[in-house]
């Protein structure tokens, strides 16, 4: 156990510095819990979330071969001219398009919709997309937050409860809905300095023709109805029993069979990097698992509450949320629900033990770059667009947002809950 601390929190101190490559060190830190036994190769294996990299990379194989057509041109150019190239109307139009989409298809997905429309939008305005992209992110993960389908905690935990679709949004909507408003005007006013858009570009934005950035109209024909195909079985997945990885895979597989590039070509979107980050994550965090390091942390919660219920909900909900930054929030999530089932007590009808785990691991996926997979695909995205997100810079706007976040939902559990 200790050895897999070890390795884990010096691959974390390492990407934090930002002087090695995130990649590297995930790598790195992965081959060494396998070399040392910390977790053997058959777990190793098993820890990995191969429906995440599925959808990665599905995803990423369907923008790749839709973005010469110009169609996500022609879209950041509407979404300009629609907020009349004013700053806050911007923010507020991508980071409310990116919450909804968040709640109904899941935040990884919309990520991956998102980043490329927010980049060639911010280039026609002359900002900085970076800021752009950070509030995406975060309201990617409160957006999530709000549905059973829109972040992968609330699936563990209704895989794990039975908790219909509605009692999620009954319960967690509500606050979803405040934190965004909150965090997205907090964020908008730190960031209002570098989204101060010239006049004349705000002009020529509203002079462009959109229809003219479409390249390909024979390939958009092509392609853009297996996209809006796509996402339409996103939002009707669960009731069809298929997973996310499959639609998207399936998705791509249609356009590589109807598209005009080869496939070496379509390969070469792919985000290499950020699909073998994720693998050598998932090993590390594999090891935490395997040696008990996790379960550790969430059974020290009932020893800490000692069966009060308000020191347990308000426990649950800091405590994941402090470990989903750390560690990922899909691992944390899935190591605390026995935790959960067993501090709720011989009856287990008390449903507020999973909001307040529900909240703390979905906000949490806020607090570090590395805390949802959302985060660490549009960081992998903007690194290739050459617009890095450090750790640090992440670290920044994180911590802030998670903080007024999880005061909030702590309100909103003792004012419904307690």
């Amino acid at each position: 156990m200790l050895l897999a601390i070890l390795i884990f929190a010096t691959a974390l101190a390492v990407i934090a510095s930002e002087r090695v490559n995130r990649t590297k060190v995930a790598l790195v830190g992965a081959m060494l819990v396998v070399l040392t036994q910390t977790i053997d190769q058959e777990h190793a294996i098993e820890a990995i979330d191969w429906e995440t990299i599925g959808l990665l990379a599905g995803m990423m194989l369907i923008v790749r071969v839709t973005e010469p057509t110009g169609v996500y041109t022609f879209l950041a150019i509407r979404a300009g001219q629609l907020a009349r190239g004013r700053p806050f109307a911007v923010v507020m139009s991508l980071a409310l398009a990116t919450a909804v989409l968040s709640a109904f298809l899941d935040n990884l997905t919309t990520v991956l919709l998102m980043v490329p429309i927010t980049f060639l939008l911010a280039d026609a305005l002359d900002i900085d997309p970076i800021p752009l992209i950070l509030i995406e992110i975060i309201a990617s993960n409160i957006g999530g937050t709000a549905t059973l389908i829109g972040d992968p905690p609330n699936i563990l935990i209704a895989g794990a409860t039975g908790l219909s679709f509605s009692e999620f949004v009954v319960n967690l909507a509500p606050i979803a809905i405040v934190a965004f408003v909150v965090v997205t005007g907090m964020l908008y006013l730190f960031f209002r300095k570098r989204l101060r858009i010239a006049p004349e570009a705000r002009e020529r934005v509203l002079e462009l023709d959109a229809r003219r950035s479409i390249e390909d109209a024979a390939e958009l024909k092509r392609t853009l109805p297996v996209l809006v195909l796509t996402i339409f079985v996103f939002f009707i997945h669960s009731p069809l029993g298929i997973e996310p990885a499959t639609v998207a895979l399936a998705g791509a597989t249609i356009m590589l069979l109807l598209t005009r590039q080869t496939v070496e070509e379509a390969l070469r979107g792919i985000e290499w990097p950020t699909l073998f980050f994720f693998v050598g994550l998932f090993v590390m965090v594999g090891a935490l698992e395997e040696t008990g390091a996790i379960k550790e942390v969430a059974d020290a919660i009932g020893e800490v509450t000692n069966g009060d219920r308000t020191a347990e909900l308000l426990g649950i909900t800091w405590v994941s949320a402090i470990g989903s930054g750390v560690v990922d929030n899909i691992p944390f999530t899935a190591t605390m629900i026995p935790v959960v089932d067993q501090l709720q007590g011989a009856d287990g009808g008390d449903d507020a033990y999973w909001w307040a785990l529900s909240l703390g691991a979905c906000f949490g996926g806020n607090l570090t770059l590395i805390a949802a997979a959302a985060n660490v695909a549009a960081a992998g995205m903007a690194e290739r667009a050459g617009r890095p997100i450090g750790f640090m810079t992440f670290l920044k706007v994180g911590v802030p947002a998670t903080i007024v976040s999880m005061v909030l939902a702590t309100g909103y559990i003792a004012l419904r809950y307690l």
